[in-house]
C-alpha cells in the first residue's frame, strides 16, 4: 500500500471516529466534546477543512459553517473555548476564518470573513500577534497562524494590507529561530510568570505548519531557508522507531502531545521538496498516529509501565536542560513525571484534582487541564486530520 492511500485511510477512519459526536439538526450542526461537553469553535472550523478536502457531506459541511456563523463576535473575532474559559482569540479566529475561505462556496455571506479580517489585523503590532486577551506573550506559532490567514486572505482579495502584515509577521518569526533551526515557544513574557523562550516539539511543528502555507501563498524566498533549518531540527528529534525525543522539548504543558506526529508529518511532508528523505519521518510520524489513536486520537503518546523507570532519566534532563530557578524546576521535574504517569492511564473519563493538588502545594497557576489519565480527546484528533487531509498533495513514495 502506498504512502497516500495509508494517510486516506487514516483520514477516513478518524473522520468517521469524529462525526460520532456530531450532533445534528435541520439547519445545525457542531461536534460536542464527548469529554468535557463543550462545542469548540476550532475543532468545527478543522472538521469543515478536512470534509472540503475530502469532498465528503456538503450538506453537513453547511450546517456546521451556520453553526460556526453563529458564534462570531460583533467586532469579528471568535472566541477560544476551552474547558476553563472562553475569551476572544485572534488564533481561533484565523483558523476559523481560514477554514471559511476553503469553503467560500458555502458561505452565505462573505462579510463574516472581512469582519474576521479586519479583527485579525488589529491584534497585530510589528509583526506580532495578541492570542488572546488571557494570554499577552508573543507566540510564534499564532503568529504564523494568524498570517497565514492573512497570507491567504490578502492573495484571494488582492489585499495589500493583509499581504504586508503577513510578510511582516513571517520576518519576524524568522528573526527569532534558533540558531539550531528550532523556534522558541514564546520570545517575551507577556502575562506568563516567566519567559517561555524555549524550544518544542510540538509547536516547533505547528510553526513549521503555518510557515509552510505561507511560503506555498506568498512564494516568499526568506521563508525557504527558515523552513530548511526548523525542519531538519524537527527531523532530527525523532527516533528511528518513530518516536520524538521528548527531553529536547522544553514546554511542560505540551509534554508528549500526540498532535505534534501530525504537525509533524504535513510540515515535513512540504519540505520533502528540499530534502527528499523526510519522507521516512513522514511515514514514522504516520505510525505514531496509528498507535496512538483508538478511533480518535489520544490526547499524549501512550507507553507502558514497562519502561517507566526509563523514563526518569529523559524527564530528569527535560526539567533541568534549561535556565530556570530551582523552585521552577522542581515543579517541571513534577509536572514530567505527573505527565509520564497520566499518559500511560487510559479513561474515557478525566479528572485533574491531583495536578490541582500539586500546583498548590507548588504555588502555581496553571490554566490548562491536566487529567491524571490519558483520554480520546476530539481536539487532537480535529488537529491531526487538518494536518493529514492538507498533506496528501504533497506526499510522494521514496
Amino acid at each position: 500500500m502506498d504512502l497516500k492511500t495509508d494517510i486516506k485511510d487514516v483520514v477516513d477512519d478518524q473522520l468517521n471516529c469524529i462525526l460520532k459526536h456530531v450532533k445534528e439538526d435541520e439547519e445545525l450542526a457542531y461536534v460536542l466534546d464527548p469529554v468535557f461537553g463543550i462545542k469548540r469553535n476550532r475543532v468545527n472550523a478543522e472538521l469543515v477543512k478536512t470534509l472540503i478536502r475530502t469532498r465528503k457531506n456538503p450538506d453537513l459541511t453547511r450546517k456546521i459553517i451556520s453553526f460556526i456563523l453563529l458564534g462570531q463576535n460583533k467586532e469579528g473575532s471568535w472566541n477560544e473555548i476551552h474547558p476553563r474559559y472562553s475569551q476572544p482569540s485572534a488564533l481561533a479566529t484565523a483558523i476559523i476564518a481560514g477554514s471559511l475561505l476553503m469553503a467560500r462556496k458555502l458561505v452565505p455571506n462573505f462579510e463574516n470573513v472581512d469582519l474576521a479580517r479586519d479583527y485579525v489585523l488589529s491584534q497585530e503590532f510589528e509583526g506580532k500577534f495578541m492570542k488572546s486577551k488571557g494570554y499577552t506573550a508573543d507566540h510564534l506559532n499564532v503568529d504564523a497562524t494568524c498570517a497565514s490567514f492573512l497570507a491567504d486572505y490578502g492573495v484571494r482579495f488582492s489585499d495589500d494590507t493583509a499581504i504586508e502584515t503577513a510578510l511582516r509577521t513571517a520576518e519576524h518569526i524568522c528573526s527569532n529561530q534558533f540558531s539550531d533551526g528550532s523556534f522558541p515557544y514564546t520570545t517575551n513574557k507577556g502575562n506568563y510568570p516567566f519567559n517561555l523562550n524555549i524550544p518544542c516539539i510540538h509547536y516547533q511543528g505547528v510553526t513549521l505548519y503555518y510557515l509552510s502555507h505561507i511560503h506555498e501563498v506568498l512564494r516568499e524566498e526568506k521563508l525557504e531557508e527558515a523552513l530548511i533549518k526548523g525542519s531538519k531540527w524537527l527531523a532530527d528529534v525523532q527516533e528511528a522507531d518513530g518516536k520524538f525525543k521528548w527531553s529536547k522539548s522544553g514546554l511542560m504543558f505540551a509534554y508528549y502531545l500526540s498532535g505534534a506526529y501530525g504537525f509533524a508529518l504535513a510540515s515535513l511532508s512540504y519540505s520533502s521538496r528540499w530534502n527528499k528523505q523526510y519522507m521516512e519521518n513522514v511515514t514514522k510520524s504516520l505510525e505514531m498516529i496509528k498507535k496512538n489513536s483508538s478511533g480518535l486520537m489520544l490526547r499524549w503518546e501512550m507507553d507502558g509501565w514497562d519502561n517507566f523507570l526509563q523514563s526518569f532519566p529523559l524527564t530528569f534532563k527535560t526539567a533541568f536542560s534549561w535556565d530556570y530557578s530551582p523552585s521552577e524546576k522542581f515543579f517541571r521535574l513534577s509536572y514530567g513525571f505527573y505527565r509520564q504517569i497520566a499518559r500511560r492511564r487510559f479513561s474515557q473519563n478525566v479528572s485533574d484534582n491531583v495536578f490541582k493538588m500539586v500546583s498548590k502545594v507548588s504555588n502555581r497557576k496553571v490554566s490548562t487541564v491536566e487529567p491524571f489519565n490519558n483520554y480520546p480527546d476530539v481536539f487532537m484528533t480535529s488537529e491531526v486530520l487538518d494536518c493529514l487531509s492538507s498533506s496528501q498533495e504533497y506526499v510522494v513514495n521514496l
